[in-house]
């Protein structure tokens, strides 16, 4: 029997579909229903620095009181012990390489994966599942979004725009196809059980997934534009700014030994935290517990593939105590804790600008040492999966230097909460106008696409679900 929490979740999925029954004919102005604002126009680029080539902007002074606030004396015995950590753990990925990335069978989740098999998967952040969906499935998605995609030549948006690598599609059939596939689904389901509640009241579902609808790459060889470097999706200042946000590293903030003790796959402060206080383009509002993509490639690394920090809660730890210290010296590489000092007075904080998605480098997060800590994953062949936590440090190669395409549908692992279920309704609202999710750049999207997907192509009583189509 469900518990009061979820029944409430079920009941506001239920509300929603039969708001959408009412409302599914309305007119592309007021496709975006709940009171929710379309967002501006434009790519993945408009929130990454490192596509634009923008600098950080400078933080209002109001920042600088807020970390004044946040300070504890506690937390320099908190960057002592990290900052070690850091040295020790860096050399252990650096060493192994990929090999730090764990991988498995979908048959191995199907009959039960192993309890150290799950704990490498949670201290990672991050799994490679193999097998999930036949070959030639995942083949014959990327030739139909090719068809789809030059059928419509005149109206496809994405980045580079000269050339694109990164398309601004969320309809196509191939997507509604694969977001609705069996096993993509139980692979979803299993990840979700990773996570728990510390409050058993707390309003989400971990064992029912629903649908959040993302884009596409088709990458080609030779690629150097869509180089997206280190970044953790999922806000930026909002971490600190917002209250519930930071609730969830709070074992952080207590100072001394607490950091050891942050839970990052605790749902309970999750579900209300605000990730999107500037109403960004491309900025996930809602709680994604893994990001995640299906390849449609075989794709190694130096091809153009994802590349990871491989681990989960030592990192969170240095990157939210990072804005509390600084060099001694501003001209100083040193590393040693006693060439670092307590900054309290302005309003820095590394690699964070409002409205943007929080990146990392080797001057904003020197101890992490990204040269040697950031791995490529292993080779994925067409039909695998890919997943890693919503706080983990990830980028893409710099440069395809592979033979073959690197392409993936973008496919995250999403349970039923009251907000997710609220948004899921401003999405299926889109999706039946032909336009782009909520979450990502607005505009006219697919809606005057030929062969676009529509509410005929969601098929199964599981499927209408995670589209929020049936209850």
């Amino acid at each position: 029997m469900l518990s009061p929490p979820s029944t409430l979740c079920s009941s506001l999925l239920a509300r929603n579909i039969r708001v959408a029954r009412i409302g599914s004919t309305r007119k592309l102005a007021t496709a975006v229903t709940g009171g929710r604002k379309p967002k501006e126009e434009g790519s993945i680029s408009s929130i990454f620095t490192s596509l634009t080539g923008e600098s950080h902007s400078v933080l209002p002074e109001r920042f600088a009181k807020l970390k004044q606030e946040l300070w504890r004396d506690g937390l320099i015995d908190s960057w002592r012990e990290v900052l070690g950590e850091l040295e020790r753990e860096v050399a252990v990925i650096s060493a192994r390489g990929h090999k730090m990335v764990p991988q498995v069978e979908y048959a191995e989740i199907c009959k039960g994966l192993k309890e150290h098999q799950m704990s490498e998967i949670k201290k990672t952040g991050v799994v490679i599942v193999k097998g999930a969906v036949p070959k030639e499935v995942a083949l014959e998605w990327k030739q139909s979004i090719r068809d789809y995609a030059a059928a419509n030549a005149g109206r496809v948006k994405g980045f580079p725009s000269d050339n694109i690598q990164v398309f601004e599609i969320y309809n196509s059939r191939s997507q509604i196809s694969a977001r609705t596939h069996p096993s993509i689904v139980n692979t979803q389901r299993f990840l979700l059980s990773l996570w728990h509640t510390s409050d058993p009241n707390t309003p989400v579902q971990l064992d029912t997934p629903i649908s959040y609808f993302d884009r596409l790459r088709i990458r080609q060889p030779g690629d150097a534009k869509f180089t997206l470097g280190p970044h953790i999706d999922g806000g930026s200042v909002e971490r600190w700014e917002d209250p519930g946000y930071r609730t969830c590293f709070s074992k952080i903030f207590q100072g001394g030994t607490a950091w050891r003790n942050h839970d990052p796959f605790d749902a309970t402060p999750r579900i209300d935290a605000k990730q999107d206080l500037y109403h960004a383009s491309n900025q996930c509002s809602i709680f994604r517990p893994w990001q995640g993509w299906t390849s449609m490639s075989s794709t190694g690394p130096g091809e153009g593939t994802l590349r990871v920090l491989p681990m989960l809660s030592l990192a969170s730890a240095y990157i939210m105590l990072r804005p509390f210290f600084r060099p001694k010296s501003p001209t100083s590489t040193s590393l040693d804790f006693k060439d670092w000092e307590v900054d309290l007075d302005g309003p820095s904080f590394p690699g964070s600008s409002m409205g943007k998605t929080q990146e990392l480098n080797p001057n904003t997060h020197p101890h992490l040492v990204l040269d040697k800590s950031m791995v490529s994953i292993p080779r994925v062949e067409p039909g695998d999966q890919v997943y890693w936590h919503c706080d983990l440090v990830h980028a893409v190669e710099s440069q395809h230097r592979g033979r073959g395409d690197s392409s993936v549908l973008y496919i995250p692992a999403v349970p039923l909460t009251g907000r997710n279920a609220e948004y899921l309704h401003d999405q299926r609202d889109n999706f039946l106008a032909g336009l782009p999710a909520p979450d990502f750049p607005g505009g006219e999207g697919e809606s005057k696409f030929t062969g676009r997907a529509n509410a005929s192509d969601v098929n199964g009583v599981e499927a209408r679900r995670l589209f929020g189509l049936d209850s």
